[in-house]
């Protein structure tokens, strides 16, 4: 299995949308892993996964921001496709 470490600036629609589904109140200090990189800097960060890919997305105030706007986003084309359905309520005559 891969694992990728991802900065919030880097990340597709994919990994937001796993993000949301895995966190959809937001995360906790319990979620977040702690490691060291190859330049021996802390990082912070909650795991993802798909199939064949662990993403390890760094942490920050960005971070809930950008999944916060991309569940919004979400919501609202979800609205949207509500809005666009027709429904034609029978005449009183027709009901009879």
């Amino acid at each position: 299995m891969i694992r990728k470490i991802v900065d919030y600036s880097k990340l597709n629609d994919e990994i937001l949308d796993l993000l949301v589904e895995e966190f959809p109140d937001g995360y906790d200090e319990s979620d977040i892993i702690t490691f060291r990189n190859a330049k021996n800097e802390v990082i912070e960060a909650v795991e993802v996964r798909t199939e064949d890919t662990i993403y390890l997305v760094k942490v920050g105030k960005r971070l809930v921001q950008a999944m916060e706007d991309f569940a919004e986003d979400n919501d609202d084309d979800d609205d949207s496709e509500k809005d666009d359905v027709d429904f034609d309520a029978p005449d009183d005559d027709e009901l009879e």
